[in-house]
């Protein structure tokens, strides 16, 4: 295996990549890719050609702002939160001129669409894909890439990063599978990030 992508997403995926190059977005999404192939390996009743071309062009929407502005338009204090909702209609006329262009047979268009307009302003899921999509998506933040990523666009260490995520975004996982994840990995950041001051602790005497 050369990659983890579904021969039938390669075309997908090379359409929406020069979309993607802000703010990481090319990277989270390959990452929350992998991720929704691990939740729908637990949840296989729900439709990967759904949720895997979603979560493929779910941000390409977000090129279409100043990018000085992505960063500060997310977060528990979104000076930008206009900006959520303005990606979504975006992405999904970027996604729909892509779909019709690669004229895949049988892409469930309309279903994969519906799924990005309101991947992050919609707090209920419309379906079952749609709640996967959610969760692969939020799953990245709590990655070591998503982490480091996200700290570096509020300027926090880790450790305030991961109490952020725990704190904000952790209740909003749509799945128990999603939040069973999202908890592994907030353990395994934890650690890593206490890992020096732990190694290192002295008992007073």
């Amino acid at each position: 295996m050369t990659h983890f992508l579904r021969d039938q997403d390669v075309q997908i995926w090379l359409a929406a990549r020069p979309w993607l190059d802000v703010r990481s977005n090319d990277e989270h999404t390959l990452i929350s890719y992998r991720l929704g192939q691990a939740l729908l390996r637990i949840h296989p009743e729900a439709d990967a050609s759904v949720v895997l071309p979603a979560i493929l062009m779910h941000d390409v929407g977000w090129k279409k702002f100043p990018p000085e502005q992505l960063a500060a338009a997310v977060g528990p204090n979104p000076r930008y939160p206009e900006l959520q909702r303005a990606h979504e209609i975006e992405g999904v006329k970027i996604a729909a001129e892509a779909f019709a262009r690669l004229a895949i047979p049988g892409l469930q268009t309309e279903a994969i669409l519906a799924i990005i307009d309101g991947h992050d302003t919609r707090k209920k899921a419309i379906s079952h894909e749609d709640a996967l999509m959610k969760d692969a998506d939020k799953l990245w933040r709590f990655t070591g890439h998503g982490v480091t990523t996200i700290g570096g666009w509020f300027d926090t260490p880790p450790k305030e990063t991961l109490a952020m995520l725990e704190s904000f975004v952790l209740p909003s996982m749509l799945t128990d599978a999603g939040t069973a994840m999202a908890q592994a990995l907030i353990a395994e950041g934890t650690a890593s990030a206490f890992m020096a001051d732990l190694l290192h602790i002295e008992v007073s005497p």
